[in-house]
């Protein structure tokens, strides 16, 4: 019929997960909830399992359903791209390679005894052939590198154990699927000679991005911040991950490992922050579209049918890995809280875990029944990675038995103190000492527990990340204080704080005048350079110790402040004079 409006699929898909998530997120937010379980349960909710079962019967609900969760697999394949290369925009090549020890040490060990083990286990108690059980074995060991990091960060203990384990996981995405290629019923001959071309191909491809990345990246990104454009800079951006992403799939090799690549390169260039904001949105909806196809491969039916066999096959899965990699930890060093909060994160299967069924199944290594068991109790394993993370916080609390404090009353108006090192003590002892109420923020549960411990009103949370801030009552606190030593995080920190709280009071610490005139830039309040505060105060008491009249010499330093003052205005293209504070301010330890 002429003039008859017809919607694709694809659009009716993007209909669905768009209202689906305009309406369920939002009142998972209010309670608190973390979206990631919001982003499945609508996969489970609108999927073919779900409301898809009642359209012969009700048509109208095919608008509201989707019926091939096929047609969602790039866009989830997508946020897992873009999720790695924000997880490179964090990292920097001097970071990964202070890793390398844990990466190839404890990732090597987690992965090799927990996929050995499994794989012992099912061939001799589930009879299972021995390829099959190394198959199934490894296929479980994998942790959801899109799931784990979001929760955990990369900059605590916890996030800095959890990065190494999947970034090694990642690695071996690949060796795992051509060895299973290779021991299939009917492999052809050139299966490990394939994965020998892939790696030297691969590894020539990576050679050549680290070269070239380091020179043509600057440049593009400065050809595109001239055009002051955020469109252009948009696409430059999503050129470089994508390009990056096809080099490296175009080997054999994940196409993860480019966009990881890709973020290393441009996390050394300063316009990783603003690649890292303009990226971020679409990050966030294509890892919900992720977990809305993880939703959706779960049959409600199935599970109600075999339920015990199920639940006994998730337990076993998420106790064992946590023991085991709570133990690895420990025989490395870590904290005991630290082993048991990671463990228990780390211990749920991954996406990974079906990329590998899938390849076994292809290859007749493992029959399709036991490949459908299995991705339900691994989709059921993400569903509650969240909940897991919630227990492993509460274990390690347990483990390490810090002291309670007394509940404060949530709507009292407290300063906000983040990082809880030195100078954040010392701030939060002088608001004490004047009667204010305050809380202090830290990602280090190190440092938290050593807080309590002395005493400290201190909270385990990550500033930069989630709701951590709003939790804390930040639309109702005087000031926030940000004392970390870490400029780039601070600087952000302060971008995103003035942007969503205009009119908040906002303290930073600064290392020198350039960094201050960066936060002034930013939209702090005031900023507090040590290096300049420390020099005056040398000053000062060099002047009055050799007999300099007290006045005269406070007045030098006043004087001296005016000046730098000046300089931050002429530098920093202020339109009115900052606020420099005396502050002791002592290095953060």
């Amino acid at each position: 019929m002429a003039g008859e409006l017809t919607m694709s699929p694809v659009m009716q898909d993007a209909l669905v997960i768009l209202g689906a998530a305009g309406i369920i997120i939002p009142v998972f937010a209010r309670f608190r909830i973390t979206p990631i379980i919001g982003f499945i349960l609508i996969g489970v909710l609108v999927g073919p399992f779900g409301l898809g079962t009642l359209v012969d019967e009700i048509p109208w609900l095919r608008f509201v359903t989707i019926s091939d969760p096929e047609r969602l697999r790039p866009f989830a394949d997508f946020g897992i791209i873009l999720l790695l290369f924000a997880i490179g925009l964090e990292l920097s090549f001097n970071r990964l390679w202070q890793l390398r020890k844990l990466v190839f040490g404890l990732g090597s060990l987690e992965l090799l005894i927990i996929g050995s083990a499994s794989a012992v286990f099912f061939a001799y108690y589930s009879g299972m052939s021995g390829t099959a059980a190394l198959a199934l074995g490894f296929a479980l060991a994998f942790s959801s590198t899109a799931i784990v990091l979001p929760i955990s960060g990369t900059r605590s203990p916890v996030g800095r154990a959890a990065l190494s384990m999947l970034l090694f996981e990642d690695i071996m995405i690949v060796p795992i699927i051509f060895i299973l290629g290779a021991l299939a019923p009917y492999a052809q001959s050139d299966g490990l000679g394939g994965l020998f071309t892939t790696i030297w191909q691969g590894g020539l491809v990576i050679l050549l991005m680290l070269v070239f990345g380091r020179v043509a990246l600057p440049r593009l990104f400065s050809q595109a911040a001239r055009t002051k454009s955020p469109e252009l800079f948009l696409a430059a951006s999503l050129l470089v991950v994508i390009g990056a992403s096809l080099a490296t799939a175009a080997t054999g090799l994940s196409p993860i490992v480019g966009a990881l690549i890709a973020g290393l390169l441009i996390a050394e260039t300063e316009y990783h922050g603003e690649v890292e904001s303009i990226m971020e949105p679409f990050k966030g909806l294509a890892l919900g579209i992720f977990l809305i196809t993880i939703g959706m491969s779960i049959d409600i039916m199935t599970i109600i049918a075999d339920w015990t066999t199920i639940a006994i096959a998730v337990v076993g899965v998420l106790v064992f890995k946590s023991i085991v990699t709570g133990a690895l930890l420990r025989m490395m060093g870590a904290r005991k809280s630290t082993a048991a909060e990671t463990g228990v994160l780390m211990a749920s299967p991954s996406e990974t875990t079906l990329i590998v069924l899938a390849a076994a199944t292809s290859a007749l290594v493992i029959d399709t029944e036991t490949a459908q068991f299995w991705q339900i109790v691994t989709a059921i394993g993400l569903t509650i990675t969240p909940l897991l993370a919630r227990l492993g916080r509460v274990i390690a609390r347990r483990v390490d038995g810090a002291p309670e404090l007394p509940e404060d009353d949530e709507d009292e108006a407290r300063t906000i103190i983040v990082g809880g090192g030195r100078v954040g003590r010392l701030v939060a002892d002088m608001l004490v000492t004047h009667n204010q109420p305050y809380v202090m923020l830290d990602s280090d549960p190190d440092i938290i527990d050593r807080a309590k411990r002395d005493g400290y009103r201190a909270i385990f949370g990550d500033a930069a990340r989630g709701d951590a801030l709003t939790r804390l009552g930040i639309e109702s606190a005087p000031a926030v204080v940000l004392t970390m030593d870490e400029p780039v995080l601070a600087q952000r920190l302060v971008a995103k704080l003035r942007k969503e709280h205009p009119d908040l009071l906002i303290v930073a610490r600064a290392r020198d005048t350039d960094h201050a005139a960066a936060l002034y830039r930013a939209g702090a309040s005031h900023a507090v350079p040590e290096t300049l505060e420390s020099s005056l105060q040398l000053s000062e008491a060099v002047l009055v110790d050799i007999g300099v009249a007290m006045g005269p010499v406070i007045a030098s330093i006043h004087e001296k402040r005016d000046e730098f003052r000046a300089r931050l205005e002429r530098e920093g293209g202020l339109s009115q004079k900052p606020k420099l504070r005396a502050s002791n301010v002592a290095s953060d330890g």
